[in-house]
């Protein structure tokens, strides 16, 4: 039987040097979260395809790996649609598991909840520059609080997260689903229409103020709600994140929700007073997020060395709902992990030194009694915090000190016969 070496396509193996990065930053990530109040929880990789298909996950609900239906329940001969094969899938980001695990668990949990989630997710999607069809994702949440107090925990424990990671110089971007569909509003779009014109405003990095105009008219819409919809961001030109809110909050008038423009700007600069990372906050009219469940502030984290968002979330009031009946303010923050780890690892970056890493190479023919004592000191080497590996000697032995000097050892001791 010859097995195949490859793994699935979209997934890869992880070597050791890899893992121990993964492992470094998961360590840092955690403790920093955890300082900042957050809790561990965990989540099944395997949920029910009635949550994953609850209209809560936008365009990732055409990505699902389907498991098929076990045992009895699996009629093959009856099927009709692929409903009939399958009843769960693999999930595909930890917000739907959050919010599955918040309405089954509410009562005992603390309100406001802080959760923190680090797991693998699936999604059958194309593969690219860090992009898998398995990959980790780290999310933090915080359930229960409509205030923007959970907005600015949020930035500053991830944005702190960055930083003590070795980031800096990037930029967190901000704006607001309110804020874009009294925009959309105002200009005369018609609330069905509003995602098909926001999927065209997100464009606007890419094909510019005349690239969105054609493509809005293209599309069918009025020039003249097109031309209006442009000119409120033409205004804002050469104006601060401060000017343009208050312009656009203006403007606006009764098409916005009352408080919108407030809110962002008490956001803006309560994180700006309290940030101890090195970052910058700005507004953008523009951003739009992909998940159509977003109903408040939103915000992406990018990077300079990154062609693509390296993170983002916001608030989703109405998703608890979707599974109780009852909404409960809830919004949350996602690291693009796997992004993050391309980013360290093109920089060559090295985990700080936890004490020396020393190897212990031993002659092959050594008696108990000297393999005991040599095991006994490097008991004593890592009692003293050094990391110490022991191994058997081979022939060729500066070969293989160069493997071991590869993987970060900088010590060695020889105990021959």
């Amino acid at each position: 039987m010859n097995l195949i070496k490859k793994p699935v396509t979209g997934m890869k193996d992880v070597l050791p040097q890899e893992a121990e990065l993964r492992g470094y930053v998961t360590d840092v990530i955690r403790r920093t979260y955890a300082s900042y109040g957050f809790q561990q929880i965990e989540t099944p990789a395997v949920e029910s395809l009635a949550n994953l298909n609850s209209k809560q996950g936008g365009e990732n609900e055409k990505l699902i790996f389907r498991i098929l239906k076990r045992g009895e329940k699996l009629k093959l001969d009856e099927a009709r649609t692929p409903e009939d094969l399958t009843d769960e899938g693999l999930r595909y980001d930890l917000t739907v598991p959050l919010v599955r695990f918040y309405s089954a668990h509410q009562a005992e949990l603390p309100s406001p909840f802080k959760a923190l989630q680090m797991g693998p997710v699936w999604r059958a999607d194309r593969p690219q520059k860090g992009r898998f069809r398995q990959f980790v994702q780290c999310d933090i949440d915080i359930l229960g609080d409509p205030s923007n107090l959970a907005e600015i925990e949020l930035i500053l424990a991830t944005t702190k997260a960055l930083d003590n990671l070795g980031f800096s110089g990037f930029e967190v971007r901000i704006g607001d689903r309110r804020l874009l569909k009294a925009m959309a509003y105002y200009s005369g779009f018609a609330e069905e229409d509003y995602d098909e014109v926001f999927i065209i405003l997100d464009k606007m990095d890419k094909i510019g103020t005349g690239g969105v105009r054609q493509e809005l008219i293209d599309s069918g819409f009025a020039r003249d709600a097109a031309d209006k919809y442009l000119s409120l961001f033409a205004a804002l030109d050469g104006k601060s994140g401060e000017e343009s809110i208050r312009y656009l909050g203006d403007t606006l008038g009764d098409c916005l929700e009352e408080g919108c423009a407030e809110n962002l700007l008490e956001i803006i600069d309560c994180v700006e007073k309290a940030k101890s990372a090195d970052f910058a906050l700005v507004f953008d009219p523009t951003l739009v997020r992909g998940m159509s469940y977003y109903t408040g502030t939103i915000f992406e984290i990018s990077m300079p060395e990154f062609g693509a968002s390296a993170g983002g979330g916001g608030r989703y009031d109405k998703m608890v709902g979707k599974f109780t009946g009852q909404d409960v303010p809830a919004c949350g923050f996602s690291i693009g992990f796997e992004r993050i780890l391309l980013l360290l690892t093109e920089r060559g970056f090295q985990i700080p030194s936890q004490g020396k890493k020393q190897a212990f190479l031993l002659e092959k023919g050594l008696s108990a009694q000297q393999t005991r004592e040599a095991l006994a000191q490097a008991e004593e080497a890592r009692k003293a915090g050094d990391q110490t590996l022991v191994v058997r000697m081979n022939k060729n032995r500066k070969f293989q000190k160069e493997q071991l000097a590869a993987q970060g050892y900088t010590d060695f001791r020889e105990f021959f016969k």
